[in-house]
């Protein structure tokens, strides 16, 4: 194992770094990254987390890694690690995005679950160079394989330091990197609420697992239901945002409806698999004006409904 560094631009899953606030300039991991975009799911939630909220993030990131997708999560305590073990059991891929330089693993007691998550094919990433060699010798990397962070020099044989950490900055990777976030338990001032504003500033799609309204681990998911993100019930919401052709593939027959010529012939491509609307405007010669009034028309009729992005799929 060795720390590669990348600028996000050189790399079709991380180019979206690039669209973002705050874009990182360089981004060190370990492991290995995607070489193409992939569908990826962000869980994050409450460190101190009930059996509840545990059971809900193990199921998500097991079937949504099953499917295919990989998941991107922090390292932290509570939901964090418990999607990334659920990804894992489930035989897929996960990326951990740090808040702490790259050879900072923390929390240290997840130094075993960070190998677990290379030697699967996933990757631990951080904007933070290299401080410090002693994580990072415990994990099988020799000195010579630990470059110097941007602030590092080796004097005599040691390596001096200037450390810096950041959560919150780390939260803003976690929405970039992920097509959809769940946030599955949040008190009122939970970071992963930081998360979902950063996904609701990047245009992601967001659900948050609905709970007890007594219980303070779902005060933080509640209001954000109330405030317009989806109430997640299920694994298959997440996957039929990820994967819509799968169910339009399983669709036996169109919707019976009056409509234009316009519109049967948008619904007819939705339920082929053809969900993104700058694609059915091209393949179908239609104006934007006529596409979006037609689209609209479908909405209201409650035939369709958006999955974000000018994406869309059969109700």
């Amino acid at each position: 194992m060795k720390i590669n560094q990348i600028r996000p631009q050189e790399a079709k899953f991380t180019e979206v770094l690039e669209t973002i606030a705050l874009k990182p300039k360089m981004l060190y991991y370990i492991g290995k990254l995607p070489e193409n975009v992939v569908k990826t799911v962000g869980i994050v939630g409450a460190r101190r987390c009930t059996s509840y909220g545990e059971k809900i993030a193990y199921e998500a990131a097991f079937e949504c890694a099953k499917a295919g997708a990989i998941v991107v999560s922090g390292l932290a305590y509570g939901i964090d690690s418990i999607a990334a073990r659920g990804a894992l059991d489930a035989g897929g891929r996960t990326i951990a995005i740090l808040g702490t330089p790259i050879d900072r693993i923390y929390p240290e007691e997840h130094l075993g679950l960070a190998r677990e998550i290379v030697e699967q094919g996933g990757a631990i990433l951080s904007e933070y160079g290299p401080r410090s060699p002693g994580v990072l010798l415990k994990m099988g990397l020799t000195e010579a394989e630990i470059p110097l962070g941007p602030d590092e020099v080796r004097r005599k044989g040691s390596r001096t330091t200037n450390c810096r950490t950041s959560f919150l900055y780390r939260n803003r990777l976690i929405a970039a990197l992920s097509e959809v976030i769940l946030v599955v338990e949040a008190n009122e001032r939970s970071g992963s609420l930081n998360t979902a504003s950063h996904a609701l500033e990047q245009n992601k799609e967001l659900f948050a697992v609905p709970g007890d309204i007594t219980r303070r681990t779902s005060v933080g998911c509640n209001r954000l239901i109330a405030q317009g993100a989806h109430p997640y019930l299920g694994p298959q919401d997440m996957l039929e945002v990820l994967f819509p052709e799968r169910r339009a593939r399983g669709r036996k027959k169109l919707p019976i409806f009056s409509g234009s010529p316009t519109e049967k012939a948008i619904v007819s491509e939705i339920a082929g698999g053809r969900v993104d609307g700058e694609e059915i405007i091209e393949r179908l010669g239609l104006s934007v004006p006529d596409f979006t009034q037609a689209i609209t028309m479908l909405e209201i009729r409650d035939i369709i409904r958006p999955l974000g992005m000018n994406k869309w799929m059969i109700k």
